[in-house]
């Protein structure tokens, strides 16, 4: 199986695994390197804050596990998880409230 069809069952996952994504950020990303049936996962997303981060990429990580093991029929080892960006609800608020 290609790389980038276990990359985005991993990104699917990914999504199921989070509650709510702020409105504003872009769905989850993932890069695999699959190697004898090995996969390798990168998932990089964005969450609200506060929150449970450390939950939600715990998260993350069992789901992705889970659904690749089931869809894809790989082991997975590894599941590195980067949140690039943190959506606050006081920072939205802020901004919708400017005028350009």
């Amino acid at each position: 199986m290609a790389d980038r069809v276990v990359a985005k069952i991993a990104a699917h996952a990914a999504r199921e695994a989070l509650d709510v994504l702020p409105p504003d950020a872009v769905p989850p990303h993932a890069t695999v390197i699959v190697h004898h049936e090995v996969a390798r996962v990168r998932v990089s997303l964005e969450l609200g804050y506060p929150s449970d981060i450390g939950g939600q990429c715990t998260a993350v990580r069992h789901r992705v596990v889970q659904r690749v093991e089931a869809l894809a029929g790989m082991e997975v080892p590894e599941v590195a998880v980067q949140v690039e960006r943190l959506h606050s609800a006081q920072t939205r608020g802020a901004a919708q409230g400017r005028t350009q």
